[in-house]
């Protein structure tokens, strides 16, 4: 025997021989008024469960196999009755605390009631202006140097206020960061980092003058032809499709480069192969190519399928070509009427000369080795000297160059130390 509350709230007891309580007559009362859980006149009751419908299985419609009006009624008050709506009702106000938002720098809070005010807000809007630099695409190594100034000034203040030493060693490390931050800078730039002697504008990054003289050694030892012209003309193809293997020129670009040489130079690089140009387009045609419809031109050993010999990107091969073209076509040197070696000892002085404009390395390793200076330039060893006093009388070199002991010692002229390669 078991009993139990239905669903309406009335007590009943089911078993052998029990019967319902009082509550539970009377609550089958006011459902026989209501007709609801009536038994069908077929005979046969419906099981009745406290949180459900009638069985089917024992429901008279089920039995005969044709419902009747009465089990549908009963059916469905059942259904209506014992499944009620979820009751609705307003939400539930506090339920989530609001969150306030407080002003951040270097993961500390800002106090709403620090002081002075303008110290407050320097440390609030210094704390945007480092996210606002992280979210950058591009690192700027001047303007960080400038936020970290303004946070050890800031910091320092802060400690003053409040007493705090943590403070202060922030404001230290700071400090030091911002005297980091400019010396790299400055290395990469190439500026004096005691701020002492000229400022110069470098064209080229100290990791853009490496990949300057790896290019040039590709050409001093990858060149198929030996003479000054042809080498000239490999450098600044070269150049042109370091990335993919292809590059445009004009006929200005060539006739810049190589003046009355470039058909030929440029016939005997396609004749060995060393350089592809368009079916239908000749020697000739390209140097009759405008820069609206430059001619393509393809060097096969610097072809996506080919060992690559350079590892830089689009920007720094664009920055290298621009610094190559404007050595060759100084305005000096064209009033000199240098010739292709001699522009050529200006591109391999420039990119061989420290921030100062001296050449090579110091002490022992001060000069540049002559044997290897020659072969780039396709000249022998004693004529590098002429070509040397050349430059010097161009306002390229500072001073006569010595060519002693075989190795090549001069200082470029303060003109060209823009464009140093930075060793």
């Amino acid at each position: 025997m078991s009993a139990g509350t239905g669903d309406r709230g009335e007590l009943f007891v089911d078993g052998t021989g029990g019967g319902r309580t009082d509550g539970a007559t009377a609550g089958r009362t006011r459902r026989a008024a209501a007709g609801v859980g009536r038994a069908p006149a077929g005979g046969g009751a419906a099981v009745m469960f406290s949180d459900g419908d009638p069985s089917p299985s024992h429901s008279p419609g089920a039995a005969s196999g044709t419902p009747t009006e009465s089990a549908g009624v009963a059916a469905e008050g059942t259904r209506s009755t014992a499944l009620p709506r979820a009751r609705t009702g307003p939400p539930r106000r506090g339920s989530r605390r609001e969150r306030k938002s407080w002003p951040k720098v270097a993961q500390r809070i800002v106090p709403d009631d620090l002081q002075p005010e303008v110290l407050r807000l320097e440390l609030t809007e210094l704390g945007d202006a480092f996210r606002a630099y992280q979210r950058r695409p591009e690192p700027d190594l001047a303007v960080l140097a400038e936020l970290h100034d303004r946070k050890a000034r800031a910091f320092t203040l802060w400690a003053d206020v409040t007493d705090d030493a943590s403070l202060r060693e922030e404001a230290d490390r700071a400090a030091a960061a911002a005297r980091t931050t400019r010396e790299m800078d400055a290395n990469r730039r190439g500026l004096p980092v005691d701020g002492e002697g000229p400022v110069i504008e470098r064209l080229l990054t100290r990791g853009q003058g490496v990949h300057a003289r790896t290019v040039l050694e590709h050409v001093r030892t990858g060149s198929p032809f030996p003479e000054a012209e042809a080498r000239l003309a490999v450098l600044m193809l070269t150049l042109r499709a370091a990335r993919a293997g292809t590059g445009n020129v004009t006929g200005q670009d060539l006739g810049g480069w190589l003046q009355g040489d470039a058909e030929r130079v440029l016939q005997e690089l396609v004749d060995v192969g060393w350089l592809l140009l368009p079916e239908d387009v000749t020697a000739g045609d390209a140097l009759m190519s405008r820069p609206e419809e430059p001619a393509q031109v393809t060097v096969p050993s610097l072809l996506a399928d080919a060992p690559r010999p350079f590892a830089f990107g689009k920007v720094t091969r664009a920055r290298l070509s621009g610094w190559a073209q404007k050595v060759v076509g100084d305005r000096k040197l064209r009033k000199k009427k240098a010739g292709a070696a001699t522009r050529l000892l200006a591109a391999y002085t420039a990119a061989h000369s420290r921030p100062g404009g001296c050449l090579g390395g110091v002490g022992e390793d001060a000069g540049l080795a002559l044997d290897e200076v020659a072969q780039f330039c396709g000249l022998r060893p004693e004529e590098v000297a002429e070509h040397a006093g050349l430059l010097a009388a161009a306002g390229w070199l500072a001073q006569e160059a010595d060519t002693t002991d075989g190795r090549l010692r001069a200082r470029l002229a303060e003109r060209v130390l823009p464009l140093s390669g930075l060793l």
